[in-house]
């Protein structure tokens, strides 16, 4: 409309101009050039940045975001720079999304298998594994990212009669992006010698994420990447939010719960936008996994940040490149019963030779890493501190690692202790109740508030006979039960 209007307004001056035969043809022509530039300006202006009042229901039916993907050609400067969205008109298959926002979004891209499909299993888990109270906080996004419309309107129909309610609450939404909107996927470069319709399979794969990830950045404060051959932990929300809580604080752009490709890679919903744009950037140069670390990388996370045991399993037999075989399981992935510890906030110390930087810290974090110390000598200890007096219903606790299965504690005790003295520094407990052994390196006791009867200040493993071999402790979990009367 703004541009018929200037069209208009255009011709109506020509004519005025003409009348009064003040303007010659040359100026007439400089005039339409530079009002010609000003009308494409004005243009691009309404494309990227104004919306008209007539147009929005359009856009709410097509989901339109801004930016276009051919202009990915300049040199990669300031990932910060890419906050904008990206310009694709998205096609809602199934369900729209509600204007309330949710804690997690769960996104999943979907093309036709040659052999076996199991996107309708990972949908069904989802939902099974979550509670209703759950369920109210997440939100789950499908795009059905082939161009055959046939099975495109075959899974469709598929998932609507299978997840109708889901859908209808507006937690299950099903997109398809058309094949205009995609960059070109013949004659890509082949930087690992990869066979050319495997370079073209994994560059479409990156495209595929990139418009997935776009339309998913305002639906939560979260996102979480899945494939679609995924079996889910039971109440996987409920420990996604524990593990954010207890990271309050910290830096971090990327949080891992499997540790198998791009699955189970937890983002806030707030880096979506650059993300999508570095998948387009680079979407020639390497498989996506690839790339998510290189961007976790330039987002100065440094470091891998895995939790276990692990929330996603890869259940697919038949990879989605050409049906080959694709066996791979995450050894670490629990489906029952999974309970994150709470391990309260505490001060760590221990009298043992550290080696290395494999310090106190690390036995004490769900994050897969551990401690380490050159063999220990009976009388040493590992302690722990806790800010403020805590009851514990569960305690556990895993020496050595399968690479190291001798590096345990071959003869050691576990004791809770009360009665704190001393500075921030130097705070120790003066009176200890030993629970038990360690037997095989490891050690666990639930109903501890059963059988210690104070609130516990300090916890300690105390090496009851000399090694020689050096000791690891994996992981140090304690549970906590309601918070003690002060």
């Amino acid at each position: 409309v703004t541009l018929l209007y200037a069209v208009l307004h255009m011709r109506h001056s020509l004519k005025y101009f003409d009348k009064m035969r003040c303007l010659r043809k040359r100026s007439a022509v400089s005039f339409l050039g530079v009002l010609v530039v000003c009308l494409l300006f004005m243009n691009l202006y309404i494309e990227d940045g104004y919306v008209l009042e007539g147009d929005k229901q359009l856009i709410r039916e097509t989901a339109t975001h801004q930016l276009n993907p051919e202009r990915y050609v300049h040199s990669f400067k300031d990932l910060s720079n890419f906050s904008g969205s990206i310009n694709i008109s998205y096609r809602y298959l199934a369900g729209t999304p509600l204007p309330r926002k949710r804690y997690l979004t769960i996104g999943l891209s979907s093309v036709k298998r040659k052999k076996g499909n199991y996107l309708l299993e990972t949908i069904k888990s989802i939902f099974e594994q979550s509670s209703y109270e759950e369920l109210k906080e997440i939100a789950v996004v499908v795009q059905l990212a082939d161009f055959d419309s046939a099975w495109c309107e075959g899974m469709v129909q598929d998932i609507s009669q299978k997840f109708a309610h889901h859908i209808i609450a507006g937690r299950l939404i099903v997109i398809h992006v058309p094949e205009d909107y995609y960059p070109v996927l013949d004659g890509l470069k082949r930087n690992y010698n990869d066979p050319e319709d495997r370079v073209k399979f994994r560059s479409k794969q990156n495209v595929d994420y990139a418009f997935l990830l776009n339309f998913c950045a305002n639906l939560s404060d979260y996102y979480v990447m899945l494939e679609d051959d995924v079996r889910c932990s039971k109440n996987f929300l409920t420990a996604v939010k524990k593990v954010i809580t207890s990271r309050e604080g910290s830096y971090w752009v990327t949080l891992e719960f499997s540790k198998l490709g791009y699955i189970g890679k937890l983002y806030h919903s707030h880096d979506l936008p650059r993300l999508a744009h570095f998948l387009l950037m680079f979407y020639q140069e390497m498989p996506c996994d690839w790339l998510l670390i290189h961007f976790r990388g330039l987002l100065a996370q440094k470091e891998v940040i895995r939790f276990k045991p692990s929330l996603f399993q890869h259940m697919g037999y038949y990879s989605s490149y050409k049906g080959a075989e694709n066996k791979l399981k995450d050894d670490d992935f629990e489906e029952e019963s999974f309970d994150i510890p709470d391990n309260p906030p505490a001060n760590l110390h221990t009298n043992m030779n550290v080696f290395e930087n494999y310090e106190a810290s690390k036995a004490y974090s769900s994050i897969d890493e551990y401690f380490w110390g050159k063999a220990p000598s009976s009388g040493d200890f590992y302690g722990i501190v806790f800010e403020k007096p805590i009851k514990v219903s569960k305690i556990k606790v895993v020496t050595g690692t399968e690479d190291r299965q001798n590096d345990i504690l071959h003869h050691g005790a576990l004791e809770v202790g009360e009665k704190i003295v001393g500075n921030k520094k130097g705070r120790q407990c003066t009176t200890y109740l030993r629970l038990g052994e360690f037997k095989n390196g490891n050690f666990e006791i639930t109903d501890v508030e059963h059988k210690v009867l104070f609130d516990i200040n300090c916890m300690r493993i105390l090496v009851t006979k000399s090694q020689k071999e050096w000791l690891i402790i994996r992981s140090i979990s304690v549970w906590t039960s309601q918070t003690p009367s002060q």
